[in-house]
């Protein structure tokens, strides 16, 4: 897996702008959290599919990042989180235990 950082809430316009062209995934992990690290841990053991830009954020170390990012999309903050963007909006979201691959390839063809 190829994670772009995400440290800057600037990046999120640059989100915007790219999933216009192609779906843009934002993860939120928390460094505290040992379900958070499970979900991780799925992710990079799958298989990134290509076309999907993937973005790490640390919510702990870049909160308002994370804060700017629940505003942004007006998706409810969770942790661990994925945030699927396309055209520009937030089409799809999950956390905890129901984040995987698989539903996130499916939301990102549909």
């Amino acid at each position: 897996m190829n994670w772009e950082q995400l440290t800057d809430e600037t990046q999120l316009q640059q989100i915007i702008e790219q999933s216009r062209h192609q779906p843009v995934v934002i993860f939120k992990h928390s460094t505290r959290c040992s379900i958070s690290a499970m979900a991780l841990n799925r992710l990079e053991r799958s298989t990134a599919p290509e076309g999907i830009t993937f973005y790490y954020l640390d919510l702990i170390r870049y909160r308002s990042v994370s804060n700017k990012i629940a505003e942004m999309f007006q998706v409810y903050h969770e942790s661990p989180q994925v945030l699927l963007i396309k055209d520009g909006e937030c089409v799809y979201d999950e956390s905890h235990n129901g984040i995987n691959m698989e539903e996130i390839v499916e939301q990102a063809a549909a």
